[in-house]
C-alpha cells in the first residue's frame, strides 16, 4: 500500500466509484434507459488505448478483425438450445419494422456465436482453412435485472471485445486457449493488473460449451470482478450450425472451436483497483496524457515560464511521450485537483525559480512524492518514473490481491473469513455439484471454480469436503462477486 490515503476508497468503494465515472470524465450515467450510459472523451480515450493493445496481440497472432451486424434471426438464435437457454431471458427482442410485425423475430446480440457460425458455415471448407481465427469490438445487449453499474454491469456493453477460432482438433482448439491465456498475461501486465484464473463449475460455465475459464481481479470491497473469459466449445456449436472442413483424406469433419471475451470492464478494474482518495492513478500505459506541464507564474517576474513549459513538452512530445501543458487561468492547486482526479501518472511544476535555476518538479501521481530534477536530464527522468510507476501500481495491486486469498477447511472457518475481509476463500471439495450448491448457499458465495491450470487444483491429502465428509478432489475458490 502506497503513502497516499485509500480509506474512502476501499471503506465507501461504491460511492466512490459512482461518483468517479462522472468527475473524471468516464461516462455519464443520465441517458434515459437505466444501465445505457454516454462514454465521455477522457474515458473513451482510455478505452481505445487498451484496445489498442489488444488489436495489436490479435494481428500479431494471426486473428482477423470483422464487424458482424448487431441484429440475429430467432431461427438461428435457436438453433443451439443450451446457448439460448442461458440467454433467453436476457435479449431483448425487435419485433415490429415501423406498424407492421416482422416475420421472424430479430435479436440484439447478447453475444455472437448464433450470428458468427451460420457464416462459418459458408467461409470454412476445407483443413487449407484452419485454424480460422477472428475478433470483433463490438456492442452486446443484455436485459441486465440487477442493479446496473457502470462499466460493471450495463445492459449496453459497448466496448465488448471476442475472439472467435475453429480448429481441426481439440487439441489444437486447446492450444488456442493456451494462446488466450497468454495474450491475457500480457495484457494484464500492460494494465498492471493480477488476477486470479479458474475453472467454472459445471453449473456455471457459458451457455454450450465444454469448459470455461474465468479471471477475477481483487476489487477494493473485497469482492471480485471477472475480466476476461476463455471457452473451448469442442464441436457443441459446429454440429448445431454445420461448421465442417473436409480433411486430407477427403472425409468431412465438424470443427473445434473456441471463444476469447473481454469488456470495458478491464477500464472499471484499472479505475477501481489502482485509485485513492483523490481519485483515478492510471497506469501509465493507458493514460491519455502521461505527463502534465503546470506552469506557475508570477507577478511582476520576468521568467517565461510558459514559454519553458512548452520547451520541455516539446522534448517530451519528441520522446514519445504523451504530455499536455496546462495553460488555463485558474490556480495551481485547482490544476492540481484536476490531473489527480484524472489520474495523470506523473505532473511537472515550472515556477520561475525553476526556470532560472534550469529545473523543474517532478510530482508521482501514485505516491504524490516529488522530486527535483535538472534541466537536462527531464526527460530521462520522466521515462524512469513512469516505468516505476507502473511497477508500484501492479506490485501494490498484486500484495492486496494476494492478502485477500485464504484457506479454509470448514464452512464455519469460510464464513469468518468472509466476515473479516471478503476476497477469495479457497476450500476443499468432492467435486459434487450438490455439495458445491450447497457451499454457495451456505457461504452466500458464488463458486468461481477451481485454480487453473488444472494441476494447481488438486486438494492437500488427506482433507475432506466439509458437506459430505468424503475425501476432497478439488481446492474450490468461493468469493462475493459483482
Amino acid at each position: 500500500m502506497s503513502k497516499v490515503e485509500r480509506k474512502r476508497w476501499s471503506e465507501e468503494f461504491s460511492e466512490w466509484y459512482n461518483e468517479l465515472i462522472e468527475t473524471a470524465g468516464i461516462q455519464d450515467k443520465r441517458y434515459p434507459i437505466k444501465g445505457m450510459n454516454v462514454w465521455l472523451p477522457y474515458g473513451l480515450r482510455i478505452m481505445r488505448n487498451i484496445e489498442g493493445f489488444i488489436r495489436s496481440e490479435m494481428e500479431r497472432t494471426g486473428h482477423g478483425e470483422v464487424l458482424f451486424p448487431a441484429l440475429i434471426p430467432e431461427t438461428e438464435f435457436q438453433k443451439e438450445a443450451e446457448h439460448i437457454a442461458g440467454f433467453e431471458g436476457e435479449v431483448f427482442w425487435v419485433t415490429h419494422a415501423g406498424h407492421d410485425p416482422l416475420d421472424v423475430r430479430l435479436i440484439m446480440r447478447p453475444t455472437s456465436e448464433t450470428a458468427m457460425y451460420p457464416m462459418f458455415s459458408l467461409w470454412i471448407r476445407s483443413h487449407a482453412d484452419l485454424p480460422f481465427k477472428v475478433y470483433q469490438i463490438v456492442n452486446v445487449y443484455r436485459y441486465e435485472t440487477k442493479h446496473t453499474r457502470p462499466l460493471i454491469r450495463v445492459r449496453e456493453i459497448s466496448r465488448f471485445f471476442e475472439a472467435h477460432t475453429a480448429h481441426d482438433s481439440f487439441e489444437d482448439a486447446e492450444r488456442q486457449i493456451k494462446e488466450d491465456l497468454e495474450i491475457f498475461e500480457g495484457l494484464a501486465r500492460f494494465l498492471a493488473l493480477p488476477y486470479v484464473i479458474s475453472k467454472r463449475p459445471e453449473w456455471d460455465k457459458f451457455p454450450g460449451a465444454y469448459y470455461s475459464l474465468g479471471a477475477e481481479v481483487m476489487m477494493p470491497d473485497g469482492r471480485t470482478l471477472q475480466i476476461g473469459t476463455m471457452h473451448n466449445y469442442r464441436q457443441n456449436f459446429s454440429r448445431a450450425y454445420n461448421v465442417q472442413y473436409e480433411t486430407e483424406s477427403g472425409e468431412h469433419e465438424y470443427v473445434h472451436q473456441t471463444t476469447f471475451g473481454m469488456s470495458e470492464r478491464l477500464l472499471a478494474a484499472v479505475i477501481a483497483i489502482h485509485g485513492d482518495d483523490r481519485g483515478m492513478v492510471l497506469p501509465p500505459n493507458v493514460a491519455p496524457i502521461q505527463v502534465v506541464i503546470v506552469p506557475i507564474p508570477k507577478k511582476n517576474v520576468e521568467a517565461d515560464v510558459f514559454s519553458y513549459a512548452r520547451e520541455i513538452a516539446r522534448e517530451l512530445a519528441d520522446a514519445g511521450i504523451r504530455v499536455h501543458v496546462d495553460e488555463r487561468d485558474i490556480r495551481p492547486g485547482r490544476k492540481y485537483y484536476d490531473w489527480e482526479l484524472k489520474g495523470v501518472p506523473l505532473r511537472i511544476e515550472v515556477g520561475p525559480r525553476d526556470v532560472e535555476g534550469k529545473k523543474a518538479v517532478l510530482a508521482r501521481r501514485d505516491t504524490l512524492e516529488k522530486v527535483t530534477v535538472e534541466r537536462g536530464a527531464i526527460v530521462e527522468e520522466v521515462r524512469r518514473l513512469l516505468d516505476e510507476i507502473h511497477e508500484n501500481l501492479y506490485n501494490r495491486a498484486r500484495e492486496f490481491l494476494e492478502s485477500h486469498i485464504k484457506r479454509a477447511g470448514s464452512i464455519e472457518e469460510a464464513k469468518a473469513l468472509f466476515e473479516e475481509r471478503r476476497g477469495i476463500v479457497e476450500i476443499p471439495w468432492c467435486g459434487e455439484e450438490s455439495c458445491g450448491l450447497e457451499m454457495e448457499e451456505e457461504l452466500e458465495a458464488k463458486m468461481l471454480g477451481v485454480p487453473y491450470p488444472e494441476e494447481e487444483a488438486t486438494a492437500p491429502e488427506g482433507s475432506r469436503c466439509p458437506v459430505c465428509g468424503r475425501e476432497a478432489r478439488f481446492v474450490a475458490r468461493f468469493a462475493r462477486t459483482y
